[in-house]
């Protein structure tokens, strides 16, 4: 029996829902009603066969499944959308192959990337998530953005862009009940990591001296933005890049409670390949202008 294709309306409705832990804000975002987007995504769940959302009072919040999907949708649903526009513009297509990590694609690129389309309308941004050195792509790129100097082709044109801190986040109603005033207060929590950056807790607690005490649990998961989901979701506490939780801190989503305990993490590159389209140029300005201003992110 061949397999079933999840509508494109639900995958929508889905992954706005996602990107916003809200119904009501998917419904705001897409102009439909709240039931029609909650219709939409449980269309989506028979399709699929599994739960995406745990529904709560007022709030929904994504199930491993939905982590998944979203991990692969979001990025997809913003290749189709860059494309649709690019069409619309009755121009030829010309894409560029945006080369980043998964973690990266869902919690900076994607929330950024409208902003790229709608100045760049003749542009078709085409993101590929890996997570090997781009020296070791299987497939050709563009431009890319990975930490650190290392593991770049030789032919690649490679130029400095974010740096970044880590720093301890977690939900604002997890503090409220279990409060962070200081390091003594670390063992009351759960630790959250991933397997990919699976050092960065003791290594953190090294440079700030954190006292020697096991936490009250420890979570491990596969990437980065599921680690930050589970944050969200109030499961534990996380080290997060500064990079990649921005938005969640200036929304009020995640709060640091020790916002001066930082550790100071490999920044990120940029490189264009030396095939690179001519249009890449455009995407590497566009990085550029998106460089934060020089000021510490929203603690809470």
């Amino acid at each position: 029996m061949p397999l079933r294709e999840p509508p494109l309306n639900a995958v929508r409705a889905f992954v706005a829902a996602a990107r916003h832990q809200s119904f009501t804000r998917a419904a705001e975002e897409l102009h439909v009603t709240h039931s029609a987007v909650s219709r939409q995504i449980k269309s989506l769940e028979e399709c699929l066969g599994v739960a995406l959302f745990e529904r709560r009072i007022r709030q929904v919040a994504l199930t491993a499944e939905g982590q998944q999907f979203f991990a692969e949708a979001g990025p997809a649903l913003a290749q189709i959308n860059a494309a649709a526009q690019v069409l619309q513009a009755q121009g030829p297509a010309r894409a560029v192959r945006i080369n980043v990590r998964p973690s990266f694609a869902v919690r900076w690129l994607i929330p950024r990337l409208p902003l790229f389309v709608e100045r760049h309308p003749d542009i078709e941004p085409q993101v590929v998530t890996s997570t090997v050195m781009p020296e070791q792509a299987t497939g050709s790129f563009d431009i890319a953005v990975r930490r650190g100097h290392e593991g770049w082709p030789s032919s690649a044109r490679v130029h400095p862009f974010l740096e970044d801190e880590v720093l301890v986040v977690g939900a604002p109603a997890l503090f409220k009940a279990h409060p962070l005033a200081d390091l003594r207060a670390l063992a009351s929590h759960v630790q959250l990591s991933a397997k990919t950056r699976k050092d960065d807790w003791d290594a953190w607690k090294r440079q700030v001296g954190a006292p020697r005490t096991k936490p009250a649990g420890r979570l491990q998961f596969d990437h980065l933005h599921f680690v930050l989901q589970a944050a969200v979701d109030g499961l534990g506490i996380a080290l997060a890049p500064t990079s990649l939780v921005s938005h969640d801190l200036a929304s009020g989503r995640l709060q640091s409670p020790l916002p001066a305990l930082r550790m100071t993490l490999d920044r990120y590159y940029y490189g264009l390949a030396s095939d690179a389209a001519p249009e890449a140029r455009h995407v590497a300005a566009w990085f550029e202008e998106m460089l934060p201003p020089l000021s510490s992110p929203t603690s809470g």
